[in-house]
């Protein structure tokens, strides 16, 4: 029992630092959040030096809003990837 309990620590932790790693490629340039499609996430704030960040980034994942009021869900950055269209993403660009 505490074999399997320590792999499912040890899992967790490869996955904690995946994201962060993932996560770190982020230029926050809003493309993800639609800032270039015309109906954003509501969530989305356009910084001072151009970049952009979500008002709600810890809590972000699940039912959010678009500025028009659409609905969609928020997900995970490596799940949008395949679809993202602007191909100055970090995510987009091939590795």
């Amino acid at each position: 029992m505490t074999e399997n309990i320590n792999q499912e620590i040890a899992y967790t932790e490869k996955q904690l630092a995946q994201e962060k790693e993932y996560e770190s490629k982020c230029k926050r340039c809003g493309s993800c959040c639609g800032a270039f499609g015309g109906d954003p996430c509501n969530r989305l704030v356009k910084e001072e030096d151009g970049k952009y960040s979500c008002s709600v980034y810890e809590t972000r994942i699940g039912k959010q809003y678009t500025i028009s009021g659409k609905e969609f869900y928020c997900v995970l950055i490596r799940y949008l990837r395949p679809q993202l269209p602007y191909p100055n993403c970090a995510y987009y660009r091939k590795s």
